[in-house]
């Protein structure tokens, strides 16, 4: 097991070679992965959405389909559908690209409602039901799903339904002044040029072994904690208790990635916005805040 915890640290390499200078945000991504969770990645387009999951779906061995959401896009065209064969004189289910282990639901805020809640059973319970038939989806299965501002024409805001299904929610922002220049002088790693690190049975492997890091008693009060200040604080409703789950989680596997086996409050803090700044909002924020800060600022870890 040793051999496959090293094995972390080539995953993480590898993709740093493709996002340049992006460290925190690549490693958010690898943890909400190791966590079984879904992620959604919001920023101007053009900033490595895609870039970075084709890089996760490549780097970790994994099938992977993109989907280009829009208007006029249906539910069967993420599901698929079920059509007549004449020659069996029956109903035969052709699969949808969900029918993956990764999916790139790209500009998911552009597709109507009814659109993008087909993915809502997928997200939760890893299967489709269609026509009364239930069809499991590959093991493991992942979505990412990448959005515009929502001050962008021609979106549809997610509702708090779908939010909360996505385990974290992270940006990735302008690269720095090195990372621009090296990627201007062709330095960064094509997605198409990157070969597995890891097989997709080793990936399970390692989010069981995320499972078994332990967290204290002091340590899950803490995360009460901040959950119980996040509904009081909040304008609608605080973080669920899905959103709690999703928060250890997190934590664990950002603390397998630096080899350790116990919980720590720094690994709670680290995740704690990606986790849940989607899914709370307040208008009662100084300039430069996020109700993620004030959290973490008013909330003392549990020593």
């Amino acid at each position: 097991m040793h051999s496959l915890r090293g094995k972390v640290s080539q995953v993480l390499s590898q993709l740093e070679q493709v996002l340049l200078g992006k460290p925190e945000q690549i490693k958010l991504a690898l943890a909400c992965i190791l966590a079984r969770g879904h992620l959604l990645i919001e920023d101007l387009p053009g900033m490595g959405k895609t870039s970075l999951s084709q890089a996760l779906a490549n780097t970790l061995g994994m099938s992977y389909q993109r989907i280009q959401f829009t208007s006029d896009m249906l539910p069967a065209d993420i599901l698929g559908v079920s059509i007549f064969d004449k020659a069996k004189n029956q109903f035969v289910f052709h699969k949808g690209p969900v029918f993956n282990q990764m999916l790139l639901a790209d500009e998911i805020n552009r597709a109507s409602p009814k659109t993008q809640s087909a993915l809502l059973e997928a997200m939760a319970e890893q299967q489709i039901t269609l026509d009364g038939v239930t069809h499991a989806l590959p093991v493991p299965f992942f979505v990412v799903a990448t959005q515009n501002p929502t001050e962008q024409s021609g979106t549809f805001p997610l509702p708090e339904s779908q939010l909360d299904r996505f385990m974290m929610r992270i940006s990735l922002g302008y690269p720095s002044h090195d990372a621009q220049l090296n990627m201007l002088k062709g330095q960064a790693l094509k997605t198409q040029d990157l070969r597995p690190c890891i097989s997709p049975d080793e990936l399970q492997m390692l989010q069981s072994e995320v499972r078994k890091v332990s967290a204290s008693d002091a340590l899950l009060n803490y995360l009460i904690a901040l959950v119980d200040y996040s509904r009081q604080h909040a304008d609608a409703a605080g973080l669920s208790p899905r959103a709690s789950l999703a928060l250890l989680q997190a934590a664990k596997a950002w603390a397998y990635i630096d080899e350790r086996h116990y919980l720590l409050p720094e690994d709670i803090q680290a995740v704690f916005s990606a986790v849940a700044e989607h899914r709370i909002r307040t208008s009662h924020l100084a300039v430069g805040q996020t109700l993620a800060d004030i959290i973490l600022a008013s909330v003392n870890p549990i020593s």
